[in-house]
């Protein structure tokens, strides 16, 4: 069997400079967008700075002539300049949410088209909940980054450039004393900022744990209340979510104690500012109160930037972590797929198998031949393991030199205890994983040469553990072909025997289902997981389990629909009953990875071997 999904925490952010770079990539799609943010936040930062300075005259107004013309000129002046600024903040804000919306909703099409490129072993390897936080909380941090903290920085950084020059103008000698609070307010920012970044990441680790322990639990509630483990999994949820919440308590702690260590110091400043400059005022240093007023704002604007982005920066942090997490996702290996060999519709003419553009019921495998032309051989279903010896991980192998054969039209079933390798093997059929030692041919060529969706449109699956999506019941069984026709999806749940169960839903075929057909018994959803293969017309066909969920009544029932379609088909039966698998042409009995008996029905009872014993012994296996 696959192997079990681990909850290992992802690896922690490398290169952050690199994600960065990765994310500019994506922001270059707005560049004209991104030109009138940079003009709107210059513009605003800019009004603001000018708005403060007119403190001056206006203060040194007040105190000498009291010109109310000229006063109420340069109120209207001031006033001006921060209505400006205020367009120009609403301005930039509106267009980083477009952008950060294009580009988030970007990287989620990437994010979730990639997912679909991606091995079955990957999935098997990494929890549901694990991948949702790519989806939720990694592009919701990044959304904040983008929209929010990017901004803030920035005109931040434009602010701070600004005041500075504006102070140094007013009064280089109090400039001075600024530039020594800055280097103790980013000396308390780069302490913090370090002890934050490991913690944030950390936090994120912890949220991947408890989505994928949460959507666990959900998926096996029944589990849980039948064997009465609430407890239990209350206990273990307790464990982590305690991990998350020390965690997200020592990331918060230091995010949060970072503005008011930086508002106090801010407060202190300005004291310290307020009394140099009366000192420097009485000692006639400087000439005029206004400039004082003025200064003392812009040390306010100062502080007030450099605390936003400390602020900010623990955002930021945490966004390059998600961001790092996602990105190491679009960055997982493809599944491989290097065959050239296709499976086209085909028909018979002057004797030779040629392409076809009209469906005549015949499939054929379009071979490409070196000298730059095609060869073609007629689909027939011939399945041949030669020698094949594999594992889920290394150095622990789940089949050893097997070697069997399928021939077309056969009915070929596997039987053996729980690990024997018997899902195994169809999953090897379908490329789920390709093979290290050995090979598996089909009809003469080499699996790996034929491309996977080729390979895969040649054959149908009825699995064990049934799956239904959200739509009507004619969609879930016409998502076994798309261009099924209303006619054929009644066929095929007449095939099935589900034909009249549908018939007695609220809507028939155009009932709703929802939650995995959660109005539906899970027999009545294993019939219409029946239903969908019957409609793929498949040349092969796999049923893992596919009766397991249904009593035998309606068991027999479908064996009766199931001989219509498996007639002239290659058939790969796993049973536990051994009752179903009597009719088979061939019954493959596998123990520890190995076919240790072939036969059937008949000659394997006559053998008295392994299959005998379990026959006699018990209908079903374990």
């Amino acid at each position: 069997m696959p192997p079990s999904r681990n909850t290992k925490p992802v690896r922690k952010p490398k290169d952050a400079g690199k994600t960065i770079k990765r994310i500019l990539t994506y922001l270059l799609d707005y560049k004209i967008h991104l030109v009138f943010v940079v003009i709107g936040i210059i513009f605003s930062s800019v009004a603001s700075i000018a708005g403060t300075y007119l403190l001056k005259p206006v203060i040194n107004n007040l105190t000498s002539s009291a010109d109310i013309p000229k006063l109420v000129r340069t109120l209207i002046l001031m006033g001006t300049f921060y209505a400006l600024g205020i367009i120009g903040t609403f301005m930039y804000n509106r267009l980083m949410l477009t952008i950060s919306s294009g580009t988030l909703e970007k990287i989620r099409v990437q994010l979730f088209t990639h997912m679909q490129s991606l091995p079955i072993k990957y999935f098997d390897t990494h929890t549901h909940g694990e991948l949702m936080s790519r989806f939720t909380s990694d592009t919701d941090t990044m959304r904040e980054m983008l929209s929010q903290s990017i901004p803030q920085l920035f005109t931040s950084v434009i602010s701070v450039i600004g005041v500075f020059t504006a102070m140094l103008v007013l009064s280089p000698i109090l400039t001075l004393l600024v530039i020594a609070m800055l280097f103790l307010i980013l000396a308390v920012i780069k302490k913090i900022g370090a002890k934050s970044s490991v913690y944030f990441k950390e936090q994120q680790r912890e949220i991947g744990k408890v989505n994928g322990y949460i959507e666990e639990m959900i998926e096996g509630q029944k589990v849980v209340k039948v064997f009465c483990r609430e407890s239990k999994v209350k206990d273990d949820f307790d464990v982590i979510n305690e991990s998350l919440c020390n965690a997200a308590t020592s990331a918060n702690t230091c995010a949060n104690i970072l503005m008011p260590i930086m508002g106090n110091l801010s407060y202190m400043h300005y004291a310290i500012t307020a009394a140099a400059g009366a000192f420097l005022v009485i000692k006639g240093v400087i000439g005029d109160i206004g400039t004082i007023a003025s200064f003392l704002q812009f040390t306010r604007s100062f502080s007030q930037p450099i605390t936003q982005m400390s602020q900010q920066f623990n955002s930021v942090l945490s966004a390059l972590a998600g961001a790092e997490r996602i990105f190491e996702v679009l960055d997982e290996k493809s599944e491989d797929d290097n065959g050239n060999v296709t499976l086209v519709k085909a028909e018979k003419k002057d004797g030779r198998i040629v392409e076809s553009d009209k469906y005549t019921g015949m499939w054929a495998w379009k071979i490409p031949e070196k000298t730059g032309g095609f060869s073609y051989i007629r689909l027939k279903g011939d399945v041949r393991f030669h020698n094949v010896t594999f594992g889920y991980e290394e150095n622990k192998t789940v089949l050893n030199d097997v070697s069997l054969y399928a021939k077309p039209g056969q009915k070929i079933a596997f039987v053996g205890s729980t690990g024997a390798g018997k899902t195994t093997i169809t999953n090897l059929i379908n490329r789920f994983y390709d093979v290290p030692d050995g090979k598996i041919t089909y009809d003469g060529i080499n699996i790996n040469k034929i491309k996977k969706a080729d390979l895969r449109r040649s054959l149908a699956f009825v699995l064990q553990d049934t799956h239904l999506f959200t739509g009507t019941v004619k969609e879930n069984i016409r998502y076994g072909n798309l261009y099924a026709s209303d006619e054929d999806v009644v066929n095929a749940a007449k095939l099935a025997n589900a034909h009249s169960f549908i018939m007695h839903l609220p809507k028939g075929y155009d009932t709703h289902l929802s939650s995995d057909g959660a109005n539906l018994s899970q027999g009545q959803r294993q019939l219409l997981s029946i239903a969908r293969a019957a409609v793929a017309n498949p040349p092969v066909l796999v049923l893992d389990e596919a009766t397991s969920s249904i009593d035998t009544r309606t068991e027999s029932l479908i064996e009766k629909g199931m001989d219509s379609l498996m007639h002239g088909r290659t058939v790969f039966v796993i049973a536990h009953r051994l009752s179903t698998v009597r009719n088979s042409d061939a019954i493959m009995v596998l123990e520890n990875g190995s076919v240790i008996e072939r036969g059937n029905h008949e000659e394997l009872i006559a053998q008295k071997g392994k299959y005998y014993s379990l026959y006699t012994g018990a209908f079903e296996l374990s």
